[in-house]
């Protein structure tokens, strides 16, 4: 029994690390805004363009915390370890 606590606990470590993920998504998010509006300030024609650019990492950046999320919540709820090693234990 002790090898299914090890495999819960090194899951719920695994899913702290993922969410963890999550975390940083607002940082990354700010620097993209920031550097968007030093971009429109420095040449403001190019607007539309340096927009849709932020519109794109801001995407990305949101999909990567949503990824984290998802991973952490299959982790804790559904690892695939657990039932492997509790069907190998008898």
């Amino acid at each position: 029994m002790e090898y299914l606590a090890s495999v819960l606990a090194a899951g719920q470590i695994a899913a702290a690390i993922a969410v963890l993920a999550g975390a940083f998504v607002p940082i990354g998010q700010g620097n993209i805004a920031a550097k968007t509006v030093e971009a429109i300030a420095r040449q403001p024609e190019s607007r539309s363009a340096v927009q849709s650019t932020l519109f794109i990492g801001c995407a990305l950046c949101e999909t990567s915390g949503l990824y984290g999320l998802v991973v952490s919540i299959i982790l804790l709820f559904a690892n695939p370890l657990v039932s492997q090693l509790v069907s190998r234990l008898g």
